[in-house]
């Protein structure tokens, strides 16, 4: 840990507050340092970037640009990345003059996926059986129990980019040549039940705070469900998973907002399956059925204020909004009817400020709060029949 990264004191509202990256995530966390008093500097190279135009400042440069780095450590108190993908020598750059939460060695951990998988070992958290593939030689050494299995790149996946399922052997080497034989793993297809995933929060003093335990539905390869309620999953693999995730932050060493994605298999045991070091979107729900948000929890981790556990008030579903919603029945965009969404009780919804709309473009969130889990359901049921998203 640098020098810059031990903060004796906390930083208080009134200073600046620096993101890299200038998505959705980052612009949610923009809105949530500014409700708390602070100023915020992004650094994006897209004119247009989300965050960058709700930002006080925004420094338009290049991850690696040594002039933009510079800015925005000048602007900045402390810094935090919103996008996992981010090269971490710009974090540690950065950390050589500032706070950065969270840290560049963490964040690289979880920009590969062999190590991230290394990583689970280490904290004696179960993942699916693996083996990493990065030459011919490995290629032909794979075990056949890993077969049925998913081919996944070692870097640069998400949202099911970058994967594919494969049978045989044959499926497995075809696979790996479209992939363009970069390093990958395989890891072996499981019985699943459903996934789940925990959002923690862990501080410099090593104080570490969750997010109720978050049942998710993908499609795709994309999240679109989340649920949080009491009973959503069975309180035993509720503890397990708050466990498992709190034990893989402290074995990083992490500050700031942690992700870590569950499988659940269907004997009931947990088997963790990926890690985003940053706000996720299975975490959105928190802006409206928390009294802390996700948001809050990254300003608090990186600024060194107090963590206080979150605590739920009302039973929530989140509907993931793509692109594919303004294209429901026609080649044409046009805009989803919201006024009928928003006629339903406890609809919250959030849209990001892109400029256009794509099919699979993740476009905004709609957070659905009621008392009971079954009245958040059916209003969700309602609002996904209108806005033409599959029943779930």
């Amino acid at each position: 840990m640098s020098a810059a990264n031990v903060v004796n004191a906390p930083i208080l509202p009134g200073a600046t507050l620096g993101v890299l990256g200038g998505g959705q995530l980052g612009r949610m966390f923009v809105h949530a340092a500014q409700s708390m008093g602070y100023f915020t500097a992004v650094l994006d190279a897209d004119p247009t970037s989300p965050a960058g135009l709700v930002s006080h400042h925004h420094v338009r440069s290049g991850y690696e640009d040594p002039q933009g780095l510079a800015e925005l450590a000048r602007l900045s108190a402390a810094v935090t990345t919103e996008f996992e993908n981010v090269p971490a020598a710009a974090l540690q750059t950065l950390a050589l003059t500032r706070p950065v939460a969270p840290a560049g060695e963490a964040v690289a951990i979880a920009q590969d996926r062999a190590a991230e998988k290394a990583h689970f070992l280490r904290c004696g958290v179960p993942c699916a059986p693996y083996a990493e593939i990065t030459s011919a030689a490995e290629l032909a050494a794979v075990s056949a129990h890993l077969l049925p299995g998913i081919l996944k790149t070692s870097r640069m996946g998400y949202d099911g980019k970058g994967q594919a399922r494969v049978r045989t052997a044959a499926e497995l080497a075809a696979a790996w040549d479209d992939m363009g034989r970069v390093a990958c793993v395989l890891e072996k297809m499981l019985p699943l039940a459903h996934e789940c995933s925990v959002i923690v929060a862990r501080a410099r003093d090593g104080k570490i705070v969750n997010l109720p335990v978050q049942r998710n539905l993908h499609r795709d390869g994309i999240l679109a469900v989340t649920e949080v309620y009491e009973g959503n999953v069975p309180a035993t693999q509720a503890q397990q998973a708050v466990a498992a995730a709190q034990s893989v932050a402290q074995g990083l060493d992490y500050v700031g907002v942690l992700c870590v994605e569950f499988f659940v298999l269907e004997d009931g045991s947990l088997v963790v399956n990926e890690i985003a070091p940053r706000p996720h979107n299975s975490g959105h729900y928190s802006q409206n059925a928390m009294d802390v948000s996700q948001f809050e929890l990254q300003v608090r981790c990186m600024t060194g204020l107090p963590l206080v556990q979150p605590r739920q008030h009302s039973a929530a579903v989140m509907l993931n909004l793509l692109g594919d919603l303004w294209f429901k029945d026609a080649t044409t965009a046009s805009t989803p009817a919201w006024d009928q969404v928003l006629a339903l009780p406890g609809a919250h919804l959030h849209l990001y400020g892109k400029a256009e709309a794509k099919p699979a473009r993740k476009m905004g969130h709609l957070n659905i709060t009621a008392a009971t889990p079954e009245q958040a359901r059916a209003v969700a049921l309602q609002a996904a029949a209108i806005l033409g998203i599959a029943p779930f």
